[in-house]
C-alpha cells in the first residue's frame, strides 16, 4: 500500500499493515472510530457496522 487511507470521520491517516485484508476492522488512532477495510489497493475505509444486541435469542 502506497499511502495510509484517511479516516472518513476525522481525516487522520490510519496506518495499515501490508497484510491487511478486506473486511478487517481497524481503529482510527486519532478519533477512535472503528473502521472496516472495504478495499485494499488502494486502501479504502468506511465506518464499521454497529453490532446489534441479540438479547439472548
Amino acid at each position: 500500500m502506497a499511502m495510509d487511507p484517511e479516516c472518513p470521520e476525522c481525516a487522520a491517516a490510519v496506518p495499515l499493515s501490508p497484510e491487511t485484508l478486506v473486511g478487517e476492522i481497524v481503529t482510527c488512532p486519532d478519533c477512535g472510530m472503528e473502521l472496516e477495510v472495504t478495499q485494499v489497493n488502494p486502501a479504502v475505509l468506511q465506518a464499521a457496522p454497529e453490532e446489534e444486541e441479540d438479547w439472548g435469542e
